[in-house]
């Protein structure tokens, strides 16, 4: 299978599990291992999410659109770019300190799978229990979140630094038990997710400059486009989604496919 080929298979991957509570860098490296595919550096897998990110940016512009003009005269516009800002920060602080240890030990071919099954096994389990215990939402506006609250949700995001851990997941279930409604969760945390992958793209594409050649370019912009397409059509319909069945059927997914993990790790 060409490179081109598997490049568009795993921006369909990554389109589809970047917003559900799945884990898409799990994901990903399932699929890249089970394709045979070995992109150089660690750049691909990180600007295809990036794309599917964007999507968020074309869908929500508006939004985006109105907080930027709105900055130096409405304190609306002000609070909603700050609570984006101070849920950013944990992430990014714990990404900048970690990174080095993330890339070496908990993504290393040795080890990343069986991290990978047990956090999707435990997320499930996780998103089940907390379904069923979630306070009575207090909050429903995504754009006016009290800034504590947006805090503690980018403190769950943290989470989502460990392989098979859903970036989405902990900060939609996060929000839930924080008293944040389900609809509002979910749409902040697309919010949330553009300076977090912005960032993380940005620090991923300078520590691997150096083997960004024209072929691996290529492989990328596919990767990304496709990637930016298929999330557009899922970030459209997740939020009703979510709003109507819950995050139930996402937690009995990654439990059967983490014990799936774990059965052909034992039979290997």
């Amino acid at each position: 299978m060409s490179p081109l080929l598997l490049a568009v298979l795993l921006g369909i991957v990554e389109g589809l599990t970047e917003f559900l509570p799945v884990s898409s860098t799990a994901h990903l490296l399932l699929f890249e291992d089970m394709l045979g595919f070995r992109p150089k550096g660690d750049v691909f897998p990180i600007v295809i999410q990036f794309g599917a990110i964007l999507s968020v940016v074309v869908i929500y512009w508006r939004t985006f659109w109105d907080a930027l003009v709105g900055l130096p005269r409405y304190p609306n516009a002000r609070h909603f770019a700050l609570s984006v800002i101070v849920a950013f920060l944990p992430a990014a602080v714990a990404g900048a300190l970690l990174h080095g240890f993330i890339k070496r030990v908990l993504f290393s071919p040795e080890i990343a799978p069986t991290v990978i099954a047990v956090t999707l096994i435990l997320g499930g389990i996780v998103i089940l229990v907390c379904e069923r215990i979630a306070p009575k939402p207090r909050h429903f506006d995504s754009d006016a979140l009290p800034l504590w609250k947006a805090f503690q949700i980018g403190l769950c995001q943290v989470l989502a630094i460990i392989p098979g851990v859903s970036r989405s997941g902990a900060t939609i279930l996060g929000g839930e038990l924080l008293g944040v409604d389900r609809k509002a969760a979910a749409a902040f945390t697309f919010y949330l997710a553009v300076p977090t992958m912005l960032g993380a793209t940005v620090l991923d594409v300078y520590k691997n400059r150096d083997v960004l050649t024209a072929d691996a370019g290529m492989e990328i912009a596919v990767g990304f486009v496709v990637s930016f397409l298929v999330a557009y059509v899922v970030v459209k319909s997740f939020i009703g989604f979510v709003g109507r069945y819950g995050l139930k059927p996402f937690g009995w997914y990654r439990i059967g496919l983490g014990a799936l993990i774990l059965a052909v790790l034992a039979m290997g």
